[in-house]
């Protein structure tokens, strides 16, 4: 180790330089501080300039999330627009079916109490058990005293049950065309009121009625709607029987649901063999899709949701 000399002007020579414990603890710290600061500094510029694997991984998963999330928020409007259409719809159903407002049901009330349930203390969960019983009674109540109304609604005298029945046997989903609405003509190519339910068939099938009920008028034509069966089922519901290709009923002839009435037939201006079904209330045209959720499978009834709606062109 090299010594350190100082000059000594008072006694003109050199002298050994003496270091103080303050000055050397002094340096230590600054030494340490430079080496931390250093240390802080190469690792701040390599993270800069190379990354790990994990931190590769995770950029690469937020590139991924922020390409996404529009498309996300798109389909989760989409969803918010198709769950309001279907609440839409089924208090139509309610309205033109069982002429009263929709069952006051919220599908969330009767798990409401589990919030907070996974975290309750062994001491309370007698009284938990208790709440939860209570949430399920109050439901249960709710929905008994809904099915009371719409049996209430039903056994009245007033009330003539509408037309629930699909006019065809056999049918699939991919057999729906144009429901009601503005569509295209297939003849004007121009957007024309369509006041009823385009059911593709071939022709010769047969077409039966779709509740009990008169038979209120009968149509033969090669123009407009071509052959016709129009049937009178009380309380104001009649259904039309459009296209037909040999009518089997004459007028006031009394009829049982499922009873065949014709078969299916390209008369008038229609496009292509098919059933042109309506659902009439007094003057009013109703959907007819809303009046065949009983005759088929939850599914297909969504699927002849989706088909009625998105096709645009109807068949006549």
């Amino acid at each position: 180790m090299s010594k350190r000399y100082i000059f000594d002007g008072d006694d003109i020579r050199f002298r050994k330089s003496k270091t103080s414990v303050w000055a050397v603890i002094r340096r230590i710290l600054m030494f340490f501080v430079a080496s931390l600061s250093l240390a802080v500094l190469y690792y701040v510029i390599f993270a800069l300039i190379f990354s790990t694997d994990e931190e590769k991984r995770l950029r690469q998963e937020n590139r991924m999330y922020a390409k996404e999330y529009p498309e996300l928020e798109r389909k989760e409007q989409m969803l918010s627009d198709v769950v309001e259409g279907l609440r839409v719809r089924d208090d139509r159903i309610y309205t033109e079916i069982f002429q009263t407002s929709t069952p006051d049901m919220d599908p969330l009330s009767s798990v409401s109490y589990l919030d907070g349930y996974d975290s309750i203390p062994d001491h309370d969960i007698v009284l938990a058990s208790a709440a939860r019983l209570a949430a399920v009674e109050k439901g249960a109540a709710r929905v008994e005293a809904n099915f009371r109304r719409i049996a209430e609604v039903m056994q009245a005298d007033s009330f003539s049950r509408p037309p629930m029945r699909n006019p065809l046997e056999n049918f699939s989903f991919a057999q729906t065309g144009a429901s009601t609405g503005s569509k295209i003509n297939p003849f004007y190519k121009v957007p024309m009121q369509h006041n009823g339910l385009d059911l593709i068939a071939p022709s010769g099938e047969p077409v039966h009625v779709t509740a009990d009920g008169t038979v209120s008028e009968v149509i033969r034509s090669r123009k407009g709607l071509g052959n016709v069966v129009v049937v009178d089922h009380g309380n104001g519901y009649r259904t039309r029987y459009a296209h037909l290709a040999d009518v089997e009923v004459r007028k006031g002839r009394k009829l049982k649901k499922g009873d065949r009435i014709g078969y299916v037939g390209v008369s008038g201006n229609s496009f292509a063999p098919h059933l042109h079904y309506e659902v009439l209330r007094d003057t009013v045209a109703l959907d007819p899709v809303n009046h065949m959720f009983a005759s088929v499978t939850p599914e297909e009834y969504v699927k002849m949701l989706i088909m009625s709606v998105s096709t645009g062109q109807s068949m006549d």
